[in-house]
C-alpha cells in the first residue's frame, strides 16, 4: 500500500507521541531525542558526538510543514558527567520543551495528520520521510519514518507507530 499524502500520527499519553497535537495556528509534533550526525561512524568518543535535541515541528491545519524549532541541549558525554543534576542536559531539554509547548496558544494534545517533511540541523536529519520501494517483489511495504526518533508508520495508516 502506498504512503498516503497525509500521514496520521496517533497521540499516546506517556509514550513516544505524548507531545503532539493541535494549537490555534495548526498542528505540532514535539520530542526530546538523541541523535548522531548523519554519516557518523561509531567508535571511541561517540558520547561527544551524540547530542540531545528538543524538536518542535509546526504544521498548518492541512498538515503542511511550516517551521521547526530545533535546539541542542548538549552532548551525551556532558549528560553522563551530571546525570541527576538539575542543570543536566536532560533537565535543560525538558525545561526547553515545556517552555516551547507553553507558548503554543490553545494547545491540546491529540492525534494529528501531517505531510512528509525534512530539515537538517547540525548534520542531523529531522522529519517524516517516506521510504518507498520501486518494486515490492521482496515483500517490503512502503512506510514513513520519523527521524531521528526512529518511529515508523505504515499500513493500515491508522497513526500507530513501530520502533
Amino acid at each position: 500500500m502506498a504512503v498516503p499524502e497525509i500521514i496520521p500520527v496517533a497521540y499516546e499519553p506517556d509514550c513516544r507521541t505524548s507531545t503532539i497535537g493541535r494549537f490555534r495556528d495548526g498542528q505540532f509534533l514535539a520530542s526530546i531525542t538523541c541523535a548522531l550526525p548523519d554519516g557518523f561512524v561509531m567508535g571511541g568518543g561517540w558520547e561527544e558526538h551524540k547530542r540531545l535535541f528538543v524538536a518542535v515541528h509546526r504544521f498548518d491545519h492541512d498538515g503542511h510543514h511550516q517551521e521547526s524549532d530545533i535546539w541542542c541541549a548538549g552532548t551525551w558525554a556532558e549528560q553522563m558527567t551530571r546525570p541527576r543534576d538539575e542543570h543536566s542536559v536532560v533537565a535543560r531539554a525538558e525545561a526547553r520543551l515545556a517552555a516551547v509547548l507553553a507558548g503554543l496558544a490553545e494547545r491540546e494534545y491529540c492525534d494529528i495528520a501531517i505531510r512528509p517533511f525534512q530539515v537538517t540541523v547540525d548534520g542531523v536529519v529531522f522529519g517524516l520521510i517516506t521510504e518507498c520501494h520501486a518494486d515490492d517483489a521482496d515483500g517490503e511495504e512502503d512506510w514513513a519514518e520519523l527521524y531521528p526518533d526512529g518511529l515508523g508508520f505504515s499500513a493500515p495508516w491508522n497513526g500507530e507507530y513501530d520502533t
